[in-house]
């Protein structure tokens, strides 16, 4: 099956005010097939939200890509027109942003922010616009979208915000969603819920989902395969299954290790205290020659010190970069 994505060796920086440069993607390297959900997993600073923002080249003031291709629907998208990425932006490709509080304008209504995103990719009368509008909010409020159309973002809870951006993701049928950590400032109900209807969107519409988060937990039985970021860098990519079940970078293992309610952890009602990852994630102004997880990471070797390690297949849909399968 062709990719609906393709991202080759992706690099992404960012100018510190000391004037600096601050490496976040370091050759970020994947594709993304019609109709599949990719989980982009990792810690802060990990690189996920200057992944998500730098396909569609909406990096801020102080980020440039530095090189790489975005290859989509016969489009580099780093090398595009602005005129072009601009009739992409929203229509086809769709990016849900971390928090719906700052993401709604506070002083129009729902509806109304709904509708201009369609405005901007389609030609449609007063009343056309309106039946769309509607149609779109019923799509993620089964229950009275009038009255949610009529709302402004302050009206709503955090879970009914997150669903009117969804609407707006959808609004211009896109074939891909980019969603940066979509439930992290929810309460786990609302997270299931959320994600149920990422699961729904999907069939509907066969959409594929990039969807960015932190947990792992949230990625079991929604994404079909998942990315694992640290430093900037591609460190395991695989099936879903195959990452939380038997991941095998020392850095993913680790990161499931120190989530509580583990798969593989048995309930015995006591507490315990969770393992934490030593040290601290590597800053973006230091260029390391080595692997950038060995100062953290509890196999390392010698060789980790003075070469970062090459993507080695452990099976045909399973990859990972570490010297312990070769490197």
């Amino acid at each position: 099956m062709t990719p609906l994505l393709q991202v080759q060796d992706l690099h992404a920086a960012y100018i510190s005010r000391s004037g600096k440069k601050c490496l976040a993607l370091a050759g970020v390297s994947f594709d993304v097939l019609p109709g599949e959900i990719l989980g982009v997993l990792g810690e802060s600073g990990s690189g996920k939200s200057t992944l998500a923002t730098a396909l569609l080249r909406l990096l801020p003031r102080n980020g440039s890509i530095q090189k790489g291709a975005v290859q989509f629907e016969g489009h580099d998208l780093l090398q595009v027109e602005p005129q072009i990425l601009q009739r992409i932006r929203g229509a086809r490709i769709a990016l849900i942003y971390q928090e719906p509080s700052l993401a709604l304008h506070p002083a129009l209504r729902v509806g109304d922010q709904i509708s201009d995103v369609l405005s901007a990719h389609e030609s449609l009368r007063r009343d056309a616009l309106r039946r769309k509008t509607l149609q779109l909010l019923s799509e993620v409020f089964p229950e009275h979208p009038a009255r949610i159309a009529e709302s402004y973002p302050h009206q709503l809870s955090g879970g009914q915000q997150q669903r009117v951006l969804i609407a707006q993701a959808i609004a211009c049928g896109p074939s891909l969603i980019v969603a940066d950590e979509p439930t992290a400032s929810l309460d786990p109900t609302t997270q299931q819920d959320i994600l149920a209807l990422f699961r729904t969107l999907r069939k509907k519409f066969n959409l594929s989902l990039i969807l960015i988060t932190h947990n792992p937990a949230l990625l079991g039985g929604l994404a079909d395969r998942v990315l694992v970021l640290y430093a900037g860098k591609v460190a395991e990519i695989g099936p879903t299954e195959k990452i939380l079940m038997s991941p095998r970078h020392p850095y993913t293992q680790a990161l499931l290790r120190s989530m509580p309610g583990r798969l593989d952890e048995p309930l015995t009602g006591r507490k315990s205290r969770l393992p934490v990852i030593p040290g601290e994630a590597m800053e973006l102004e230091v260029f390391a020659e080595g692997c950038k997880f060995e100062a953290r990471c509890a196999d390392r070797m010698e060789l980790c010190t003075r070469r970062e390690p090459s993507p080695v297949a452990v099976d045909e849909t399973h990859a990972v970069s570490c010297f312990k399968y070769g490197g």
